[in-house]
């Protein structure tokens, strides 16, 4: 079990701590020289069973409170000191507030310095902290009086806490292993060692691990786990491990970084959170108000944007989302605390609630339904509210890897919820009531589509999305629409979707000029093919009746009109497009010259064509100057729009 002082300077947590441990946790000589604590310290107690208690003392002047959230993060119960004489101050009530933001749910209080208090004024200490406990989560915390001097209590406070750790449940190793840093330091022979609290999963000697957000890469040399050697370190443990790594340096590695599996790196700069503003905060906070994020040992610069409405009260519970100055380590549910930019107060906590949170669109219903779900604690509960609200579709592996499930767990939900994952370049997955629904839908809007327009070849991607319910992304919607077409349901031709039986066909006499016309635009030909005028010439043909057939085969998606009467074959409008990509990815832009020069055309064909793809919004034009809409670089795709021999099967 991990204990965690709290309370006011000079109250008397370090005494306390050296009085039950015999370990002094002030270790700088700037602490022992000034009496106060600046930073953490860390002591422990082998008990009798063969346990360990471990202490994290915290400082308690108001300048070193980010030194004390550090260490307020992953222990299992507070230990609140509130000195006899004095009784509560600001910093009791502000640390008191931090641990029940925190989320720590156990605590015992120690009324220190008894020796120096009569009955009547520990009694009145005694009221004070209860009314001060009112209403947070240690309201029924005992209190009980210590005095290091005399020896009072001392044995008394040892009996509670060895209670407390005997009905403490051995933290289960779930999820993936990660650990927040709060030192790092160098020991002669050994080499970089860094601590903290593991908070997820487990992690043995000889693991390779990962420091985020940075991404160096390590692997551990040793552990002592609650200042024993150990071959692995569990939740609920302090831990020192010593890593080895090419570019592993004490100076490479920060306070509040996170060391852990390499599943889990996943770093993030903006996250949407459930916000509680504490109810003595003065002000209401307005968009992009400046605080402090303090997660785990981590203390970044944020910018807090209220998602309902203009600003967040005093004592309102809501959510928000933070701009991070720097990117941070964590993962979703994890518990946080916001403090102004000078330092001087805690003004807010609560949950992270999503780490991949958008910089648009953010206060819509679909994102409120969303947030909703995702705030869940139980992963089956919130994945199922994902999957039934817009967009239908998760990325399923990051949902586990954000939220740290771990690997088996995360397969006995995926199997229990009859999940369907569509495969192929897109990690979408969807429940199966919507993959119902989406099939069912998709076949009749394109049996619509036949009937109304039976010499048509099919409908369009993005028109066909566009028009059914349930909306899928296009990413998840182009995957889905592969799963179908290797179940036989749809066919694909193309950029064009239809039912397997659908087949549209030419009048026989505007085939026979179509068969006739194709050779003459391909092959060599295929850049500069001629216009209706010169094709009706060269076959003979009446030209009216060359401009309809070749209209015809156009609406089929077999060629495209470029300009007036200018039929290019569809491949080769694919291809076009291919080479405008190519000079933009090698130049920045496209200009009428390259594109001439790469075709061996005429300029004026070349601008025909770049001002055609303007059109349709392939290309996005700036003076003499294109660049290439990738939201639209495959509408003219050359291969069908799904690759069945690539996909996975549903």
């Amino acid at each position: 079990m991990i204990v965690g002082t709290a309370g006011h300077v000079d109250h008397g947590k370090s005494a306390l701590v050296r009085a039950l441990t015999g370990v002094d946790p002030d270790r700088l000589a700037e602490e022992k020289r000034r009496g106060v604590s600046i930073d953490l310290g860390f002591a422990y107690l082998p008990r009798p069973d063969g346990s360990v208690l471990g202490f994290v003392d915290v400082p308690g002047h108001e300048r070193f409170v980010r030194n004390m959230l550090a260490g307020a993060s992953g222990v299992d119960l507070a230990l609140l000191v509130v000195a006899a004489d004095d009784g509560p101050m600001p910093q009791t009530r502000e640390h008191l507030a931090i641990v029940d933001l925190l989320g720590v749910r156990r605590g015992l209080v120690a009324l220190t310095k008894a020796d120096l208090a009569d009955e009547a004024r520990r009694a009145a200490a005694t009221n004070e902290i209860a009314s001060m406990l009112h209403g947070t989560a240690l309201e029924d915390a005992e209190i009980v009086p210590v005095s290091v001097v005399t020896g009072e209590g001392v044995n008394a406070l040892q009996a509670k806490l060895d209670a407390a750790r005997a009905v403490t449940e051995r933290h289960a190793a779930e999820g993936r292993f990660r650990m927040s840093i709060d030192r790092c330091f160098t020991l002669q022979g050994a080499g970089t060692v860094v601590t903290g609290s593991v908070r997820d999963g487990a992690v043995r000697v000889g693991d390779h691990v990962v420091i985020s957000p940075s991404g160096l890469e390590a692997r551990v040399r040793s552990i002592h786990a609650q200042n024993r050697p150990a071959q692995e370190g569990r939740p609920g443990e302090r831990c020192a491990l010593n890593l080895v790594g090419p570019r592993i340096t004490k100076d490479a590695i920060s306070r509040g970084d996170v060391v852990c599996a390499p599943e889990l790196h996943a770093p993030t700069d903006r996250i949407d959170v459930a916000l509680k503003i504490l109810p003595d905060e003065p002000r209401a906070l307005g968009p992009w108000s400046p605080v402090r994020l303090h997660h785990g040992a981590a203390d970044i610069p944020a910018r807090l944007i209220p998602l309902e409405g203009e600003a967040l009260a005093p004592g309102q519970e809501a959510h928000a989302q933070l701009a991070l100055d720097r990117p941070l380590a964590a993962a979703a549910l994890d518990r946080f605390v916001l403090r102004d930019v000078g330092g001087s107060r805690t003004i807010a906590g609560g949950r992270i609630v999503d780490l991949r949170a958008p910089a648009r669109r953010r206060r819509s219903p679909e994102r409120r339904a969303q947030l909703a779900a995702m705030e869940l604690e139980d992963h089956a509960a919130a994945l199922r509210g994902l999957l039934a609200s817009p967009p239908y579709a998760v990325d399923l592996d990051a949902f586990f890897r954000d939220r740290n499930v771990g690997l088996e767990a995360a397969a006995a939900l995926a199997a229990e919820l009859g999940l369907v994952r569509l495969g192929g370049k897109s990690p979408a997955t969807l429940s199966a009531e919507t993959w119902s629904s989406f099939e069912a839908a998709i076949i009749a809007a394109l049996g619509a589509y036949h009937a109304e327009n039976p010499d048509l070849q099919g409908v369009g991607a993005e028109r066909l999305r566009l028009s059914i319910e349930p909306r899928l992304p296009a990413p998840a919607f182009l995957a889905a629409v592969a799963a179908l077409q290797r179940q036989g349901a749809v066919g694909v031709d193309g950029a064009w979707i239809r039912l397997p039986g659908h087949v549209a066909r030419l009048a026989p006499a505007d085939e026979a000029i179509w068969e006739a016309a194709a050779p003459l635009i391909a092959a060599d030909a295929r850049f500069r093919p001629p216009r209706i005028r010169d094709l009706a010439a060269a076959m003979g043909e009446d030209e009216t009746d060359v401009r309809r057939a070749l209209k015809l085969v156009g609406r089929l998606g077999r060629v495209d009109e470029v300009a007036h009467d200018h039929f290019f074959l569809r491949e080769t409008v694919a291809e076009m497009v291919e080479i405008a990509v190519d000079i933009a990815e090698a130049e920045g832009v496209v200009t009428a010259a390259r594109f001439r020069d790469r075709m061996d055309n005429g300029r004026k064909v070349a601008i025909q064509i770049l001002e055609f793809f303007d059109r349709h919004g392939v290309t996005i034009r700036r003076g003499d100057e294109r660049r290439i809409n990738r939201h639209r670089r495959d509408l003219f795709r050359r291969a069908d729009l799904t690759r069945p021999d690539t996909e996975k099967a549903v």
